[in-house]
């Protein structure tokens, strides 16, 4: 429902790592001050192994995956210190998670964690980056207990910790849940992530919530006029809650303002009028809108040539009543069409006008590249023969038309009427 990539999990390019704390004698900030996890005695004496982590984390900092292999592989397998292998491990998940072998450097992770020897800072650290790495593999109720248990045993609250928790109620569907984590996430955040605001957003829409969601996505957009994200969010979400004017309303409030600056806001403006005009007994008066809008596009270059915008237009137009902008559109979107759709329409349109000929060049265009209702296209063949006063190509093409199961009994009884068929 929402735009991009809004809901997915980011994690960061290059996981921290976490280095060997007897490396520096500077006095650092405990991260952690309140945890009831007792301070494991670390084990790491041997001035190589130190020197070797260091190197072999550097080498992962560094993106150098054949160097850190080298150095931290020998480390799991051998070295006496469970401290040094725990830190080893580490920088190996770092490496499988850069290479997108999340599960691989879960599992190794794990192992990490498992160790039993990491300073309590490093720990934590390592079991938030656990639960991140749980969402983006998708296993988002292991994300969801690791999250509570690095909460519960770290005793930290973050704003991101909660927003992590909401993302993965969010993917479980367990929409109460994630509003009350986001709401959370918020309460403790001095500068709240705009994609916390968005899964929000859905929450409240798929709990059913239409009026919390819509009133939200007005509130983002007056606070980010010029976001695109925001107004397309907004616009989803009042669709989604079937409030169609107030979408149109804040589309348009964009446009005058100078926020238009997309092919998809001018696109999903004109499909909104179309769609709209349909709800309604008389959709012209849209369908006048939407051409207004896809021509306003064309115009200032935010709208590219391409088959679906021509096609689009065209079809806008043909609801409009406006028979020559549909033709003109169709016309321009045939040389970019993969099948002969746009050509039959213009073709039908080409017949209304009494065009015959080119109704007739155009159609049979059409069948040649290829057509969903190929009998429906023949029979408009056979109606422009007969316009043409063609009487021998009318029934050659209804005869064509008695073939394909979406004409055939219009076009058996019409050839029997004229005297050419059973």
């Amino acid at each position: 429902m929402l735009t991009g990539a809004a809901l997915a999990l980011v994690l960061m390019s290059s996981p921290v790592i976490a280095r060997d704390s007897n490396a520096s004698k500077e006095k650092k900030e405990v991260l952690y001050p309140n945890t009831t996890r007792a301070e494991p005695k670390l084990d790491l004496n041997n001035e190589k192994d130190q020197k070797a982590i260091n190197e072999g984390l550097d080498a992962v900092n560094a993106q150098d995956k054949a160097k850190a292999e080298q150095v931290l592989q020998p480390i799991i397998d051998s070295s006496k210190s469970k401290y040094a292998q725990a830190l080893a491990l580490q920088g190996m998940a770092n490496l499988h998670y850069n290479d997108g072998d999340v599960k691989g450097a879960i599992d190794l992770l794990k192992r990490s964690l498992d160790n039993g020897v990491l300073p309590n800072d490093t720990y934590f650290q390592l079991e938030y980056m656990l639960a991140q790495f749980y969402l983006a593999s998708e296993q988002y109720q292991p994300a969801l207990d690791t999250i509570a248990k690095w909460r519960a045993e770290g005793k930290k609250e973050t704003a991101d910790s909660y927003a992590l928790e909401g993302n993965a109620n969010y993917r479980l569907e367990k929409y109460p849940a994630a509003i009350a984590a986001i709401k959370k996430a918020q309460s403790l955040s001095t500068k709240p992530n705009d994609s916390w605001n968005q899964i929000l957003m859905a929450s409240y829409a798929e709990s059913g919530q239409g009026e919390q969601a819509a009133q939200l996505a007005q509130e983002q957009l007056a606070a980010n006029p010029n976001d695109s994200n925001a107004l397309n969010n907004a616009v989803a979400v009042l669709m989604q809650s079937q409030k169609y004017p107030e979408a149109i309303q804040l589309m348009e409030k964009s446009k005058a303002a100078g926020g238009f600056k997309t092919e998809k806001d001018y696109v999903n403006l004109a499909k909104l009028y179309l769609v709209t005009g349909q709800e309604t007994s008389d959709p012209k008066p849209n369908a006048v809108k939407a051409v207004a809008t896809l021509e306003d596009g064309f115009a200032k270059g935010a709208v590219p040539a391409s088959y679906d915008n021509y096609k689009l237009l065209g079809d806008a137009a043909y609801v409009a009543e406006s028979p020559t902008k549909a033709i003109d559109a169709y016309r321009k979107a045939m040389p970019l069409a993969k099948d002969g759709e746009a050509a039959i329409r213009a073709g039908q349109l080409l017949i209304s006008e009494s065009k015959f000929s080119e109704a007739k060049t155009l159609i049979q265009q059409g069948i040649d590249k290829g057509v969903q209702r190929k009998g429906t296209a023949y029979m408009l063949l056979a109606e422009a023969e007969r316009g043409l006063k063609n009487k021998s190509g009318a029934i050659a093409a209804m005869q064509k038309a008695a073939q394909q199961p979406d004409s055939a009994d219009k076009a058996k009884a019409w050839l029997k009427q004229a005297g050419a068929g059973k």
